[in-house]
């Protein structure tokens, strides 16, 4: 009788998840055809000279690209760097991001010394050192991951130590009456209270990643999409250009559908 009871679904909230299952499906069926739409106009107006395709590439012949790429066996290749570099640049910025974060909040002494040196950081143009990374690490992976981690880590310390300043005092002050550590407060109250001050700083980083890999490897690389990127530019072969972009494009998105599906559980462990 019991079970019977607290499985018991009114009409009302039926048709509700009902109307939220629909308004989901629409949305995903309107971005589905967002993007049938585009590539369709797109391929059409390259067909009847609307556009240049030697200029902006079309659709058919970024596939065939796609498929040369593949049948050399390169494309995998290129993708595999590319992606590899991405997330361990974007790992190693969120984790230390994260770790420094956490001791701004645990010092106040320290997160006061670090403020001007943060805001420096922030404001420097990045890509101003890559010739220097360069310099220092040599012609390889480790320069472009440090590129990545550069243009990230400052931007994530910084959301991350002000979302958690940020936590509810009282809160806190409750946590301190009943004799709770600072360790305790800070995995029982900051962090699950912080939980969407953090996604949003994971789906930052995941862009800024690529940027960092990106721009990377347009100053030193031998093989990943930006490679390809710089050397279709160079030999005027834009419909390289345009496949690697757009090969990004989905790479980026794979990876901020696995955050979206990260953040869903983070929500409910909080």
């Amino acid at each position: 009788m019991y079970e019977v009871a607290s499985t018991y679904v009114s009409k009302e909230h039926q048709e509700f998840l009902k109307s939220v299952k629909r308004k989901n499906i629409m949305v995903r069926v309107t971005q589905l055809a967002i993007l049938v739409i585009f590539f369709g106009l797109w391929e059409i107006a390259a067909r009847y000279k609307i556009i240049d395709p030697f200029l902006v590439s079309q659709p058919s012949r970024m596939l065939k690209t796609m498929l040369t790429l593949n049948q050399n066996g390169t494309l995998l290749m290129h993708i595999w760097v590319t992606l590899s570099e991405t997330v361990v640049g974007f790992t190693l910025g969120t984790v230390a991001g994260m770790f420094i974060a956490i001791l701004l909040w645990w010092s106040d002494f320290l997160s006061q010394v670090a403020e001007p040196y943060l805001v420096v950081l922030n404001s420097l143009p990045k890509i101003a050192l890559g010739p220097i990374f360069i310099v220092w690490m040599g012609n390889g992976e480790a320069p472009i991951i440090t590129m990545a981690l550069a243009i990230s880590l400052i931007v994530t310390i910084i959301s991350l130590a002000t979302g958690f300043k940020e936590v509810d005092e009282e809160k806190i002050k409750l946590l301190k009456t009943f004799g709770a550590t600072k360790m305790q407060i800070l995995t029982k109250c900051v962090l699950p209270a912080s939980v969407p001050t953090i996604m949003s700083a994971i789906k930052i980083n995941i862009g800024l990643s690529w940027v960092g890999v990106i721009t990377g490897e347009f100053l030193v690389s031998k093989a990943g999409l930006g490679y390809l990127i710089v050397y279709g530019g160079q030999i005027f072969k834009l419909d390289m250009v345009m496949t690697s972009v757009l090969i990004l494009s989905i790479l980026s998105a794979l990876m901020y559908v696995f955050i979206v599906y990260l953040e869903k559980k983070l929500i409910r462990w909080r």
